[in-house]
């Protein structure tokens, strides 16, 4: 019996030292040390309303935005995930085709003109916000017409909103930043 009560108390004893005191110590850190990281990374529009995260990839279909990556599971974060479909999959080549076909005529191009890879695979998470700069090129005329901006503002939007890959990544845009950001400087 003593060892059982022994056991039942350090039982006790780190359930409130591991489940309640630790994980109250280290949010209460990360709110010091990372404020906007600890809160989610919650981006604001310019009326100071959280419009997303910058962690989080959001459903964007507008011909004035720039899309995102697509998701294997619509965007929504309970049932994120790639879709697991190999390369070989019949299924995968034809929703990769009619990506870039549905992608070709919302940007007005030649049957055979090419996509940026990026935006016809889904991420691995689904909810990747970031598109490659080559992405966001590829978009940027139509999203220059359907805000009545010149291109050149649109390209400078997108170079603003570049963020550098660093020693082993790729550079990436933030989809959701950059829609912002033409949101306030559109008219």
């Amino acid at each position: 019996m003593k060892t059982f009560l022994t056991t039942l108390r350090l039982f006790a004893l780190l359930t409130i030292l591991t489940g309640v005191l630790y994980p109250l110590a280290v949010t209460a850190i990360a709110r010091v040390a990372f404020p906007a990281q600890a809160n989610g990374s919650l981006v604001n529009n310019s009326a100071g309303v959280p419009t997303g995260s910058a962690l989080l990839s959001q459903k964007t279909e507008g011909p004035r935005y720039f899309w995102p990556r697509p998701s294997a599971g619509d965007f929504a974060t309970v049932a994120s995930g790639a879709s697991s479909a190999a390369p070989t999959s019949a299924k995968l080549q034809t929703a990769v085709a009619e990506r870039a076909a549905a992608l070709r005529t919302a940007h007005g191009l030649a049957p055979d003109a090419p996509v940026p890879a990026d935006v016809l695979m889904t991420s691995g998470s689904g909810l990747d916000p970031h598109i490659s700069p080559a992405a966001a090129a590829f978009q940027a005329a139509r999203v220059a017409t359907a805000r009545k901006l010149p291109l050149a503002t649109v390209t400078a939007a997108i170079a603003a909103h570049t963020e550098s890959g660093g020693l082993l990544g790729e550079d990436r845009v933030n989809v959701l930043l950059l829609n912002l950001a033409l949101d306030a400087a559109s008219p």
